[in-house]
């Protein structure tokens, strides 16, 4: 599925995006594309659900499901 978007470039972000299309010989298109990647990347941008605090706390990993964690339990 491709989508199109427009943007209002101000005169310093045309140069620059003018100056990234001729170094790499890429299209505007493929700058953005890129440029959105790698922010996505250094913002760590999810695609999936995610679990606060997962991976946060210590203690045993089997408390669900050992039993020796239940005797006592309720009395």
């Amino acid at each position: 599925m491709k989508t199109s978007i427009q943007a209002r470039l101000d005169p310093e972000t045309q140069v620059i995006l003018e100056r990234l299309t001729k170094r790499l010989g890429w299209s505007s298109s493929q700058v953005v594309r890129e440029g959105l990647r790698l922010l996505a990347k250094d913002y760590k941008v999810s695609t999936g659900t995610r679990i606060i605090g997962l991976g946060q706390f210590e203690g045993p990993t089997d408390l669900a499901t050992n039993e020796k964690y239940m005797k006592g339990f309720g009395r």
